[in-house]
């Protein structure tokens, strides 16, 4: 009749074991997954209820000595066991008269199940949650009358603000059942939680600890938020979402405990279970040695596992992990450098602060005078995000003896490999570009000798707002002493990346109508700022085709004119891509200096959002998806777990930052959906319709002609309604789906490295790594040849498929230029730097129009040494050979060829994996 048998325990007590059944007869028809749980109980009449008080010892354990003390909670195990059948009748009596009752029991544990925190031992369960809303019903706090949505709404209000829960909740079943107020106290002096029946006399609720009715409560208040604020009542966040210890927490910690004998010192024989003990010591640690660091510590050891054996002992539950998850209350605190503790006068608090802190407590004296016991954690600035992680490190091996930190998890930096640079962080680079910046601001202002003034200077490229991955570092060759070039020990870039500045003159009557015309006085406007430069400061200034570029303290910095009139004028290059950063439009510069103001506002509220954009646009390079979404709409992706965090809070550290970003990616209905950023709350009830309009309108197109250019991907801001500025011609359906596919890959191997045993450090690099065998053939490049090889994370090898083409590297690039080339004159070494080169680009864009209609380009623009190729659609159809066809009828083979002779001297190699598929 069965297809299995196994035991469980019922709420993690590992003392109460459960027998689980899965049926196996074809006939029942029962829903996957369905399975029967057998719960042994004992008659109400077993054991003497006066001996199972609150006060009363009922086990003898030898280490306990003489002394024996009370055993409440092992007594209200024993009482559960008695009381479970007369428990569950009372419970039962509500809904068998209201079909509204029962749908929002159902409600409630869909919304209680999504969330991991609390639906676990120490909190809540699907019966406890009858329980409550059977106590609602029988006091009227809930009626009949209600629709299920009205009842889950009062519910989650009561379990989130109520004040009964200080008193406790007891069920009125008669003037025969009634407790006396010692009773009561006695209840809350030992338990959080109570909710008690008086006809059994035990607390129904003696699990629930103190941290898991904190969760309870703000999960709850979090719930009605989600109600009165979210669209279509909150339902994708209130009962959709999955919330589990990775991505709520801003640190999520895993303890491997298997074999530490010393937890179970204290005998299986004790009052609460010694795993509830430990997660009660853990908490205790944490919080005192966290303070006002931490906003919620969540601890919680599931010592049993499905399908465990209770015959091998107690001993054996160990297997799984103990988890602790920790909201941190603001960064500032988090990143604290010092914590003060007591006066050195108070000497008992001062010696308890010492016995605590051991070796890391110190006397110090601080700028007011005062002389306190303190701890101190000081780090370089870009690593003071680590600075938790040390703290609880040392907490666990100083009080959790015999812990070593190969047993501690604390998921927090295990990914910043991807942002160094060697051992550093390049975003430290930021505060010497920003002087820089000022530095040059000052003088296009002062410059005279130009028909209009510089009124207004404002930059645009992300490393100004700190989202850019690798922000640039002061170039030896690009500063304005001589001598320091001279005297340079080490090789230094031959490529310098420009910085884009956008430059407002003062207003007149006198610029031309005609855009093209607009167009040259700027450039005029350009050459001419560019020449005063020169002049009045001896700047070094290299004009191009369509830019001017200025080397200031280090950096480059490519101006842009921007002229208000031009934004009423439409650019005549049709399907005119706004990423396009040699191209930028009066009204596209706008654009982008609207999106800057507003992302750098963003990072000055949420300090923490930089940190993840790089993360996130770090792993959209990695894997290959540069062409498909350009930086500015991965910021916004990012802006929105920020400002629309919903069900949760925003998030305070970076891994957890970056885990919700890759499951928005993969789990929002982009297809009816529209993702509507209000950075600073701009959109009122008016440019929402508009927005929504305009959403349905391309989603109509979409469906009519799904080959369409229509974006699969829908990002308004205020500056951009219609979600054309970022994601006009891309993703397309196709690529967002890959992309989609790729982030809940990601997401769940993410969730998995965090909660799970995995400790290899290669599983984590695998987040960054992308299967070149995913695609239909693969152009390797030289690495020497890349224009910043020292941005690759991994290098790229393939030894499948067919080998198909080989190319020798080029002599006349080098990306580093050492010492002894360096020793010329002046002039001489400006001419070595080569500003905004990118041979990487330059291959992308020849194939991209050599073989438009071929294959599709996969790359990694941030400094891949790989380019992954998808083929295009192929029609077998025969048609007559003209120009356009001939590259399409070769052989795969050949192509490939071609392919790699328009990028001689930096290709390496070219693999055949998959031919083109014929389509009709």
């Amino acid at each position: 009749m069965f297809s299995k048998v196994e035991y469980s325990t019922l709420q993690n007590e590992a003392r109460k074991p459960v027998l689980i059944i899965h049926p196996a007869l074809e006939e029942l028809k029962v829903a996957p997954g369905f399975f029967v749980r057998i719960i042994p109980t004992i008659e109400a009449s077993y054991f003497s209820i006066s001996k199972l008080n609150l006060k009363r010892n009922n086990i003898h354990a030898l280490n306990q000595g003489s002394l024996l003390p009370a055993t409440p909670k092992y007594n209200s195990s024993i009482l559960e066991d008695m009381y479970f059948e007369d428990t569950a009748e009372m419970v039962k009596k509500p809904f068998l008269e209201s079909k509204s009752l029962v749908e929002t029991l159902i409600l409630l544990k869909v919304w209680a199940r999504q969330r991991a925190p609390i639906y676990v031992h120490d909190c809540l369960s699907g019966f406890l949650i009858a329980v409550i809303l059977s106590y609602l019903i029988m006091h009227n706090i809930i009626n009949h009358s209600m629709t299920a949505i009205q009842m889950f709404r009062v519910a989650v209000k009561f379990i989130a603000s109520s004040d009964l829960w200080k008193r406790g909740l007891y069920f009125k079943l008669g003037p025969q059942s009634i407790i006396s107020k010692e009773e009561k106290k006695q209840y809350k002096d030992l338990f959080p939680v109570v909710i008690c029946n008086p006809s059994s006399n035990f607390n129904i609720a003696f699990r629930i600890s103190q941290s898991g009715l904190a969760e309870l409560q703000d999960e709850a208040a979090m719930a009605l938020v989600c109600l009165d604020k979210c669209s279509n009542g909150g339902f994708e966040e209130v009962f959709m979402t999955k919330i589990d210890f990775a991505v709520k927490y801003d640190h999520c910690i895993r303890l491997n405990l298997r074999g530490q004998d010393k937890l179970y010192a204290s005998g299986f024989c004790i009052d609460d279970e010694c795993w509830r003990l430990y997660e009660q010591k853990i908490h205790g640690v944490l919080s005192q040695g966290l303070t006002d660091r931490a906003k919620f510590i969540r601890v919680s050891w599931r010592n049993t596992e499905p399908g465990c054996n209770i015959e091998n002992g107690l001993s054996a539950f160990d297997m799984q992990p103990l988890l602790v998850g920790i909201s941190i209350s603001s960064v500032e605190k988090a990143f604290r450098v010092v914590d003060i503790g007591p006066n050195a006068d108070d000497k008992e608090d001062a010696l308890k602060f010492r016995r605590f802190w051991g070796e890391k407590a110190e006397l110090r004296r601080f700028k007011d005078g005062r002389i306190a016991e303190s701890t101190v954690w000081e780090t370089d600035q870009w690593t003071r995000h680590l600075i938790l992680k040390r703290i609880v490190e040392y907490l666990f091996v100083r009080h959790l003896s015999p812990m070593s930190t190969n047993c501690i998890m604390h998921a927090v930096d295990q990914i910043d490999f991807s942002l160094l640079h060697g051992s550093r962080d390049p975003i430290t680079f930021s505060g010497t570009l920003l002087e820089a910046y000022e530095v040059l601001s000052k003088r296009l202002r002062s410059i005279e000798d130009i028909p209009l003034k510089v009124s207004a200077v404002q930059p645009l490229d992300s490393a100004f707002r700190y989202t850019s991955v690798y922000p640039p570092e002061p170039h030896p060759l690009a500063e304005e002493k001589a001598s320091d070039r001279r005297t340079l020990k080490t090789f230094a870039p031959s490529c310098i990346k420009p910085l884009e500045v956008m430059i407002q003159l003062e207003g007149s009557g006198n610029w031309p109508t005609d855009e093209v015309a607009i167009e040259k006085t700027k450039t005029a406007f350009l050459l001419k700022i560019g020449e005063s430069l020169q002049n009045d400061w001896g700047m070094t200034c290299i004009a191009s085709e369509d830019s001017v570029n200025v080397l200031v303290s280090g950096y480059a910095f490519r101006l842009k004119i921007w002229h208000e009139r031009g934004l009423s004028l439409l650019s005549k290059e049709s399907g005119n891509d706004l990423s396009n950063r040699t191209s930028l439009t009066d009204k596209q510069l706008f654009i982008q200096s609207q999106h800057s103001s507003m992302i750098s506002g963003l990072q000055a509220r949420h300090s923490i959002y930089g940190p993840v954009v790089r993360l996130a646009k770090r792993w959209i390079a990695s894997h290959f998806f540069s062409a498909c979404l350009v930086e500015e709409a991965v910021e916004l992706l990012v802006a929105s777990i920020f400002l629309k965090p919903l069900p949760f809070h925003a998030p305070l550290s970076r891994i957890t930052g970056f885990l919700r970003f890759l499951r928005l990616l993969s789990e929002y209905d982009w297809t009816f959906s529209p993702l509507v950023i209000d950075i600073n709350n701009d959109l009122g009830a008016n440019e929402e319709k508009e927005i929504a309009d305009k959403f349905n309108m391309t989603r109509k197109d979409l469906q009519e002609n799904l080959q369409s250019g229509i974006p699969a991907m829908f990002l308004a801001t205020a500056y951009d309604k219609a979600s054309e500025a970022w994601t006009k011609f891309s993703p397309k359906v196709s690529e967002l789906k890959r992309l989609a596919a790729y982030a809940r890959s990601s997401a769940d191997l993410l969730t998995r490295l965090m909660l799970q045993h995995q400790v290899d450090s290669c599983l984590w690099e695998s987040l960054f790594r992308t299967p070149l065998t995913n695609y239909d053939a693969v152009i390797l490049l030289h690495r020497d040849k890349l224009p910043y090889p020292q941005h690759l994370l991994f290098p790229s090898e393939l030894n499948q498929g067919t080998h198909v083409a080989k190319g020798n590297p080029t002599k006349i690039f080098t990306p580093f230029l050492s010492p002894r080339n360096l020793k010329a004159s002046s002039e001489n070494i400006k001419d070595r730097l080569l500003v905004n080169f990118d041979p990487l680009r330059c291959y992308i864009e020849d194939l991209q129009k050599e073989f438009s209609n071929t294959f599709n380009l996969w790359y990694d623009s941030l400094g891949g040494d790989a380019i992954g190729v998808t083929w295009g659609q192929r029609s077998s159809k025969k048609r007559e050979r003209d120009d356009e066809d001939v590259a399409e009828e070769k052989e795969p083979a050949e192509v490939l060829k071609s392919a790699g002779e328009t990028g001689k001297g930096l290709m390496r190699s070219i693999y055949l994996l998959k031919a083109p598929r014929l389509t009709t």
